[in-house]
């Protein structure tokens, strides 16, 4: 079984064990994708609204993006599990020698970068989720604007939660140039998107008379 298909008990359970996935990459992909679906769950209570007829297009827009999103978020919590599988063995080879030294420090280097690729992922998806809160805050169902701000702050914590697991492993890679490039992505669209979600939430607030 899949560890996305476990029930919400199973997840849990298997999260807090000592086994080594899932950890905090698929818990970010967890969060992610429920942050996207209340964000879906408000466009499904909009549409259909007379009062919210003129953004029903729009609404309908956002819901199918939405859909894509909470599919890859949901994916990559196997996914991440998956790209750990050579870090965790690069680990245990041998350093009795020069020669097993050099092939583990280069085994280590490329396991490094796969273990690296779905947290990148979650930050650039849930970017995106982020994105489409920001306009369904001004759209979607009044009655339901408590639900956008729910899930901007799932969204808020997963994005710094993939943010944090790049760093964890970028800061063992020795290329230089693979580091910069990563680094400069992740931490512009994590400081872009964490700013969007905190005005996005601002105005749930201001809306509900907080």
């Amino acid at each position: 079984m899949k560890i996305s298909e476990k029930t919400c008990v199973e997840f849990v359970e298997v999260l807090a064990s000592k086994s080594a996935v899932p950890g905090g990459g698929g818990a970010a992909s967890l969060v992610g994708a429920i942050g996207m679906a209340l964000g879906s769950m408000v466009c499904n209570l909009t549409i259909g609204k007379k009062k919210y007829a003129e953004y029903e297009e729009s609404i309908k827009e956002i819901l199918a993006k939405a859909g894509d999103i909470e599919k890859k978020l949901l994916s990559m919590i196997d996914e991440d599990a998956e790209n750990f599988l050579p870090l965790s063995k690069a680990y245990g080879l041998p350093t009795s020698t020069e020669e097993e030294k050099k092939i583990k420090e280069e085994t280590m280097e490329k396991a490094l970068k796969v273990a690296c690729e779905v947290p990148i992922n979650i930050v650039r998806v849930c970017f995106d989720a982020i994105k489409l809160h920001e306009d369904l805050v001004d759209k979607g169902s009044r009655l339901a604007i408590s639900d956008v701000g729910v899930g901007v702050q799932c969204l808020r914590a997963a994005i710094l939660s993939g943010q944090l697991n790049v760093v964890i492993n970028i800061n063992s890679i020795k290329d230089e140039e693979y580091v910069a490039k990563v680094k400069n992505e992740v931490d512009t669209l994590v400081e872009e998107g964490v700013k969007i979600c905190d005005e996005v939430y601002a105005k749930v607030e201001k809306a509900l008379g907080k």
